[in-house]
């Protein structure tokens, strides 16, 4: 398994009765975010298509709240012994909700940038931001890996998670020749928009784009430098009332290894228990 995540930038878990049992405990905790009025305010995107939903999750570290948790499971054995996150606690979970007639234009956003989030999921890497007028792409978080968690019931074609398989050795080789003779603390101040456009425009020509669609109790890993988005919501797709929900985990690491390279060799090929 750990091999496969580092060749392919993700992988996937079938159902998990720990992590079902965790999300039944969770869920109408995490969805009332999307009631609250100063999340509404922050996080209502896409003329009320997508709850944006940041850091939404009250939950400590090791995933308690509302009276559940910890958060474990094959997913989790996973993320600690294969990925090395024994001691690193969790983030507060985004809360991701999706509705029918995702994604409608922003209010003042440009043609090109809603044409980019229909065509080409508004594929991104986490971490990397567009900043100012100009939106120069900067390095300025540094996310460890991301997990996704369905929260709610949805049909194929309902707004799921794209990863294009591959593109974290495309998008990291990029980076670290880009940052190769920077100090880590002025990584931020460097622009790394003509080099990250220059390698998503290889990923797009070079790598499968992939929809990872998953229902509760199922996981995704994704590398912390996948390029990943969100695709519409196709016409014929179905989904719980609450919309198609999902929650995401990255936990923040040191820059120095966020930006080091994948194992060359992986000698242990042992398997997550079942």
């Amino acid at each position: 398994m750990r091999r496969a995540f580092y060749q392919n930038g993700w992988l996937g878990f079938g159902h998990d009765p720990q992590i079902s049992a965790w999300l039944d405990q969770v869920r109408e905790t995490a969805l009332g975010a999307r009631h609250d009025a100063a999340m509404i305010r922050a996080w209502l995107r896409c003329q009320g298509t997508w709850f944006v939903g940041v850091n939404a999750l009250q939950n400590d570290g090791a995933g308690r709240v509302a009276g559940a948790g910890p958060l474990e499971g094959r997913v989790m054995r996973f993320i600690r012994r294969d990925l090395g996150f024994r001691d690193r606690p969790l983030d507060r979970a985004q809360v991701s909700i999706c509705y029918p007639g995702y994604p409608k234009p922003n209010p003042g956003e440009s043609d090109a940038a809603a044409q980019f989030r229909r065509r080409r999921d508004a594929a991104h890497i986490d971490g990397l931001h567009p900043v100012g007028p100009k939106r120069r792409r900067k390095l300025l978080e540094f996310q460890g890996f991301i997990l996704g968690l369905p929260l709610t019931h949805a049909s194929m074609g309902a707004a799921p998670l794209v990863v294009w398989q591959g593109s974290h050795h495309i998008i990291g080789r990029a980076l670290r020749h880009a940052l190769r003779d920077v100090t880590p603390e002025k990584w931020p101040e460097v622009d790394l928009t003509k080099i990250y456009h220059s390698a998503r425009k290889e990923v797009f020509a070079t790598c499968p784009r992939v929809e990872l669609h998953a229902l509760p109790g199922e996981a995704h890993v994704l590398h912390r430098m996948a390029l990943h988005g969100v695709a519409p919501w196709k016409q014929n797709a179905s989904a719980d009332p609450a919309g198609r929900a999902i929650l995401y985990f990255r936990p923040e690491i040191e820059p120095q290894t966020w930006l080091a390279a994948d194992p060359d060799a992986i000698t242990d090929e042992t398997d997550v228990e079942s």
